[in-house]
């Protein structure tokens, strides 16, 4: 973030952020300011990470009409690590090669919780900022 000069924050805690419900607790902010990125792997191998609010889940159909594909697959926990460098519970909504997708409620918010980069880290963004920088299309992907 630093070294490309991104407008965002990132915070540490003593208790994990894997789940919607301690990431909220973690930063004092309600589940709906939490986002999820949902890594999907298409049938060429390319990484799709679907951004939902926290409480919302993502449709693989959806995702596949939105890119005119194959229903793609959920990644494992190996494919999450090997194409974005981050654990699951930890990853950030940018800041690696991905086809990025964000659900139209998510930009409702001005400002977001998204993972950190590690299941003890969130990162705070404007949903512009976020945008911006992922290139991400807006198009409904929650069930």
């Amino acid at each position: 973030m630093i070294e490309n000069s991104i407008d965002a924050e990132q915070y540490t805690y003593e208790n994990t952020c894997h789940t919607v419900e301690e990431a909220a607790s973690a930063a004092h902010v309600s589940p709906n300011d939490i986002v999820k990125s949902i890594c999907l792997i298409d049938n060429d191998g390319n990484l799709i990470v679907a951004i939902v609010r926290g409480k919302d889940r993502v449709s693989t159909s959806r995702v596949a009409k939105a890119l005119n594909i194959e229903i793609p697959q959920i990644a494992t926990p190996e494919e999450v690590l090997d194409k974005t460098g981050y654990i699951c519970g930890g990853v950030p909504s940018f800041g690696y090669e991905a086809i990025f997708l964000i659900d139209p409620k998510v930009m409702e918010n001005e400002l977001i919780y998204t993972g950190g980069g590690s299941p003890y880290s969130l990162t705070k963004i404007s949903t512009k900022v976020l945008h911006q920088i992922n290139k991400g299309q807006i198009v409904r992907v929650r069930k």
